[in-house]
């Protein structure tokens, strides 16, 4: 049985939207490009997440550090309470994500044919948590199918969290997909882990390994469409 395990952030939903949410309700600068400010601050987010994991940077300063740094990028300065702020709702406003059309309609068609469906998401197990209930998730994937590294104590790329969802769900890696946005997270730990990897780059984001070649990449729906349906083709040839 084929299994297709799904990133959360910025893969099932856009992140850019209540990002941008918050900047416009927080700050007024002008000739600021809000994507790339976005994209900055989730690559200053993943330099310093490994601290917070293990308890060297509290979430609430690697949070401020992400967005300060990013608005220096610009040549802007902001405060902590800035940032505090903004974290504050952006946070609420992710509470009212839903999902991209593409994805619900992956879920609905993955459920339909048999195969198997799961979660893998980097961050606090609370916060990880009310995104899932937000995006209505499960109506498709049942608690024990769901992994959240604030709960396991690893993180993406990290082995661990891979090798502990493949016991847990009792996965065959050569028909398992990991769909994720995050080259270095997601496609080189899904791979390091034996699995294949459903790269989502909505946003032409360039790789960070030329070695490492996605199994898939995933631009639109359309391309989404696609990958799904010659997994279900594949699943029904092995019948």
């Amino acid at each position: 049985m084929a299994t297709v395990i799904f990133d959360v952030d910025d893969t099932l939903y856009d992140q850019l939207v209540p990002f941008k949410q918050a900047y416009e309700k927080n700050f007024s600068f002008r000739n600021i490009p809000i994507e790339e400010l976005f994209s900055l601050s989730r690559r200053y987010s993943d330099q310093v997440f490994d601290k917070t994991t293990k308890g060297l940077l509290s979430l609430s300063d690697m949070q401020i550090y992400r967005i300060r740094n990013a608005f220096k990028h610009f040549g802007v300065a902001i405060t902590d309470e800035q940032g505090r702020n903004f974290q504050i709702d952006y946070q609420m406003n992710q509470e009212r994500i839903r999902l991209l059309p593409e994805m619900k309609d992956a879920l609905n068609s993955c459920s339909k044919n048999g195969i198997q469906l799961g979660i893998i998401t980097n961050g606090p197990a609370d916060h990880q948590m009310k995104k899932i209930k937000a995006l209505g998730l499960n109506k498709w994937i049942p608690d024990t199918n769901i992994f959240v590294s604030g709960k396991l104590g690893f993180s993406k790329p990290d082995l661990n969290i891979f090798q502990y969802a493949e016991k847990a769900m009792r996965l065959n890696r050569e028909t398992t997909y990991y769909v994720g946005d995050s080259f270095v997270n997601d496609i080189i730990g899904a791979q390091k882990a034996g699995w294949k990897a459903v790269w989502v780059n909505r946003r032409n984001s360039t790789k960070t390994d030329c070695d490492i070649i996605p199994d898939y990449i995933v631009n639109n729906h359309e391309t989404m469409n696609r990958f799904i349906d010659s997994l279900i083709c594949i699943e029904k040839q092995s019948f």
